[in-house]
């Protein structure tokens, strides 16, 4: 077997719908070579050593619907391309990307197969499908292989490249089944995303948006404005002010009078608030940490209670938790240092990155809790007697959910003080013993509002209930069941696409919509070219469905796009198939017979939305076998008004476009309503040019889908030619 090889002929990233499925993929072209011959159940020993790499595959169930339905294949015997998708998806699996869409198939060429696998990120499903070849040979030769150390390798990479969990929550809620409004990532990494598309788009960075005021984040950033400006409405607020200087520190302390707090006049996260400090050495001791962590120092009035994060969203109270200690018992042995690592940093709640929702505590790095510790006569080196407590931080850690507690004028005080700061997402931090009771009664005080909240706490509290924190943003931005789309336009077919694609873009133009256009000729922004040569491609489309001032999109997609690139939109109003020959697309990425062709041009039937409709050629018999996949309504298209497919739609009741006695004819039933002769339309030289005629019939059913009147189409054929 020592010569038996796994090689990638192409590997390609389909960002969008394609031939598969509606999601990202990454398709591989896998020569198996002589493996072909050798089927898992004929090489010794692979199954056992496949299953101690993965124990894992037992949850595949595979095409026997069952859990082990795949081992259960391996078993019997399958080849190793199909072994390979499973093992990729897998390893995305352990790597935090569960789930997912995989097939394995042959193409015409002997051991040669096409891989899919759903790609949640183009550079880490690679890593994935180079590291499942790896470990499919060392299971197949008998060599060793790391697999822990290659899922933490693609571990780290994934929650480098993906989306973080805050931004994750708010695109699976705008993208559910129940919305449905697109998402586009505008950076490769990062958490820029825009939701919906052209005009009608919104975009989100986190848990901040395009409608959170700069000024507003401003304002939150300084803690002592805050205050004031909540002070001055009747929001309560412990009392305290600005100091310069370690000794001033003290004075307004004295003032003030203890317990007292000791923070950063505009840090975040917590860091450099110290709470309950008792003498002016504690004081000193903590303005000389604070300062390092803001251009300021607050001292204020220490408030009894828990800390609480309160999430308010479009000036509604959405979500609530509160803060938890952190403490440590002694042993009589290990130092409190040791302490932390195996009573709380060991909570698999805890981890640096940001899907944790528990931070790593460190007495090196935190002072906020090395002069806690300090203040309890220990340190970090210090052996605790066997059972005894030792706090480590008060509070910081937002674990329980508490968000049917909140007493209903607490909430409206949280709220208040979202909208005095000015947020349309705010994390109010508010302290009081009893959060069921008003503020008021118990000397309660909000100590900061902030910008940019994170959401885990709200996803995976430690206790009580999640609260969809994603689907209440996305309820803000699209209030009203808004699905942020703009009319989208995807042209494709054999031949005629460009022209079709130009004409339409010409009437939604005319009929007052900014209109983009991506097509073969190039890129336009309503009749300005921004982009000369073959546009026809995901990038170009992309840029289209991204530009804010675009009213409506014309995208033309040929069947190199969809095999190549995928779609760059989701669902689309309108699709038009102008025709199909099928010997214009064989011998193409491995596509070889009319069944194949069918596959790649329905994919733009697919995507039409239900409230959409299918332009289809009812003289090309394979687009009719088409129109019973469209989700919308479908209109046909023919020059020959007899055309027996077309007979029947009308028959039907439906909407058919047709040339009759020298005119462009829209029909719906039974009614006809002639719209324009075609002597008087220069594309078609005078009615002269058969194709051309096919293009204005399929470009008029557009038109005629979108709405657009009949004298406006009839203006657009008129004045339309071709440079």
């Amino acid at each position: 077997m020592k010569n038996k090889d796994i090689k990638f002929l192409e590997i390609r990233y389909l960002r969008g719908p394609n031939i598969w499925t509606y999601r990202p993929v990454i398709e591989a072209v896998v020569d198996i070579g002589e493996l072909e011959d050798f089927p898992s159940n004929t090489i010794p020993g692979f199954y056992e050593r496949l299953t101690g790499l993965l124990p894992s595959l037992i949850e595949h169930r595979c095409s026997y619907g069952e859990r082990g339905g795949f081992l259960r294949r391996v078993q019997e015997g399958t080849w190793p391309a199909h072994i390979l998708e499973h093992v990729t998806l897998e390893l995305q699996n352990l790597a935090g990307m569960p789930g997912g869409f995989g097939k394995a198939r042959e193409t015409s060429t002997r051991g040669v197969y096409k891989v899919v696998v759903r790609a949640w990120h183009d550079e880490v499903t690679r890593a994935c499908l180079y590291s499942g070849r790896e470990l499919l040979l060392a299971a197949i030769h008998e060599t060793p292989f790391d697999v822990a150390a290659a899922v933490a390798h693609l571990t780290d990479m994934a929650e480098r490249k993906l989306l973080g969990p805050s931004t994750s929550c708010i695109v699976d809620a705008a993208t559910a089944k129940d919305r449905r409004i697109p998402a586009i990532r505008l950076l490769a990494t990062g958490n820029l995303v825009q939701l919906g598309y052209g005009s009608r788009s919104r975009r989100i960075w986190t848990a901040e948006t395009d409608r959170t005021s700069a000024i507003a984040e401003g304002i939150s950033r300084d803690k002592d404005l805050t205050k004031s400006l909540l002070s001055s409405c009747g929001v309560p607020v412990p009392e305290g002010r600005l100091v310069d200087s370690a000794n001033d520190a003290w004075e307004a302390a004295e003032d003030i009078g203890y317990p007292v707090v000791v923070k950063p006049s505009d840090g975040n996260h917590a860091r450099g608030v110290f709470t309950n400090l008792m003498s002016p050495a504690e004081v000193e001791a903590a303005y000389a940490a604070a300062v390092t962590e803001g251009s300021g120092v607050i001292v204020e009035r220490y408030v009894c209670g828990s800390e609480h994060r309160l999430l308010v969203i479009g000036g509604k109270l959405v979500a609530a938790a509160r803060g938890e200690t952190a403490k440590v018992t002694g042993d009589g042995e290990s130092t409190i240092d040791q302490l932390i690592d195996s009573q709380i940093n060991s909570d698999p709640r805890r981890g640096a990155e940001e899907e944790y929702p528990l931070d790593i505590l460190s007495l090196s790095d935190n002072p906020v809790a090395r002069l806690e510790v300090t203040r309890q006569g220990f340190s970090g080196d210090s052996i605790p007697p066997a059972g005894r407590e030792v706090l480590i931080v008060r509070s910081g850690n937002h674990t329980d959910d508490i968000t049917d507690s909140v007493h209903p004028d607490t909430a409206a005080t949280a709220s208040l003080a979202a909208r005095i700061v000015g947020l349309d997402i705010a994390g109010v931090d508010l302290v009081c013993e009893d959060i069921s009771r008003p503020l008021d009664e118990q000397r309660g005080a909000i100590v900061e509002v902030n910008a940019g909240p994170g959401l885990l706490m709200h996803l995976k509290p430690e206790s009580g209930e999640p609260r969809p924190v994603g689907r209440a943003i996305v309820e803000q931005l699209f209030p009203n069941g808004d699905d942020g789309r703009i009319p989208v336009i995807g042209v494709s077919g054999s031949f005629g696409k460009t022209t079709v694609a130009n004409l339409v873009a010409r009437f939604l133009t005319l009929s007052g919509k900014h209109t983009g256009l991506a097509c073969s000729d190039g890129l336009f922004l309503d009749r300005r070219c921004i982009a000369k040569g073959d546009n026809a491609t995901w990038g170009a489309a992309n840029r289209i469905l991204m530009n804010r001032a675009v009213d409506a999109a014309v995208l033309e997609n040929g069947s190199d796009t969809v095999l190549d690139e995928g779609l760059a939109y989701d669902r689309c109003l309108i699709g038009v198939i102008t025709n199909v020959d099928p010997a214009r697309h064989v011998g193409r990425y491995h596509i070889e017979t009319p069944e194949q062709v069918f596959t790649v041009l329905r994919t733009q039937v697919d995507l039409v939305l239900p409230g959409g409709a299918a332009v289809l050629n009812a003289g090309h018999p394979m687009l009719v076998e088409m129109a019973a996949l469209c989700d919308g309504e479908v209109i046909f298209f023919a020059t020959d008004p007899e055309q027996p497919a077309l007979v029947n739609h009308r028959a039907l009741g439906k909407r058919a476009v047709f040339v009759r006695g020298g005119q462009v004819v829209l029909a719906s039933g039974n009614d006809e309503t002639p719209i324009v002769s075609l002597q008087g339309i220069p594309l078609t030289d005078g009615g002269s040019v058969d194709f051309e005629i096919e293009n204005v019939l399929a470009a008029t059913a557009a038109a005629w889908a979108l709405g657009i009147g009949p004298e406006l189409i009839r203006t657009g054929l008129e004045t339309f030619t071709v440079a």
